[in-house]
């Protein structure tokens, strides 16, 4: 799948498109039933060597699926794929490496209950707001018209 972000005003108008890879977290609380829900977005511009992950757990439909689900766990293995993105001291070793090599570390395969999902590319001028977009595109709960949902981490 390939996104492009609406085109933007201002500076951001000005800037050249980057591409950008991303990929969707998801939460697979019992893989023997191959459910999960997606719960966070990694984005990596090279172009910027810009590197950023936003989550939103969706606590409700994790214990839909799981009502035993280690949610404070979950909660922690998302907020450890913000810190590695953000860098720093508190992302630990992996922080020294560079942010493609932390992008393609997160995007490995694993199985455990917080996975990445499969690679996709796209352009943008502006990858902190395309990463915010496809927040709300894929992750937050989808809302029929009228209603609305209180986004946020």
């Amino acid at each position: 799948m390939t996104l492009r972000a609406d085109a933007p005003t201002g500076e951001a108008a000005d800037a050249p498109r980057e591409v950008f890879d991303y990929a969707l977290l998801r939460v697979v609380p019992r893989p023997e039933r191959g459910e999960s829900i997606n719960a966070g977005v990694l984005l990596w511009c090279r172009g910027r060597s810009w590197l950023g992950a936003r989550v939103h757990l969706d606590e409700k439909r994790l214990l839909a699926l799981d009502p035993g689900a280690d949610v404070v766990g979950v909660r922690a293995a998302l907020h450890a794929a913000e810190s590695l993105c953000r860098g720093g001291t508190a992302a630990g070793q992996a922080a020294a490496e560079d942010p493609g090599r932390r992008f393609r570390w997160l995007t490995a395969p694993r199985s455990t209950v917080v996975r990445p999902g499969p690679v996709h590319s796209g352009l943008t001028r502006d990858p902190e707001a395309e990463l915010e977009r496809l927040l709300c595109l894929l992750v937050h709960p989808v809302t029929r018209p009228g209603e609305s949902v209180r986004h946020g981490g």
